[in-house]
């Protein structure tokens, strides 16, 4: 582990009736970040298949966590599972957590760069 890296996790409900419902009910996604710049170093995410962990790990490693819309836009017109909406919301939530760690801790970088 580097000094710059943070662990952040969103969780979001899952839609009835898929496979990661009955296992899990809700999507997990857990990102390791450069609390520095906010981009996104890897990513795992409690989808059931292999395929559908590597597509979203391949859609957001090397984005930025500050930038949600690009995030969201790339979910939005790149997967068509049908946990997208909860991965959106996890996401979310990762960035809200982002923002409130680098409020907190003003040392580590100006949020608004």
């Amino acid at each position: 582990m580097e000094p710059y890296e943070i662990f952040i996790t969103g969780y979001a409900k899952l839609p009835k009736g898929i496979t990661a419902t009955e296992l899990y009910h809700v999507i997990a996604v857990g990102l390791i970040v450069d609390k520095y710049t906010g981009k996104i170093l890897d990513v795992d995410c409690s989808l059931v298949t292999r395929v559908a962990k590597q597509f979203i790990k391949n859609l957001v490693v090397g984005k930025n966590l500050k930038d949600f819309d690009s995030i969201q836009n790339d979910l939005k017109n790149h997967y068509y599972g049908s946990a997208k909406k909860a991965l959106i919301s996890a996401f979310k939530t990762c960035h809200e957590k982002y923002k409130q760690i680098m409020e907190s801790n003003k040392n580590y970088i100006d949020i608004d760069d």
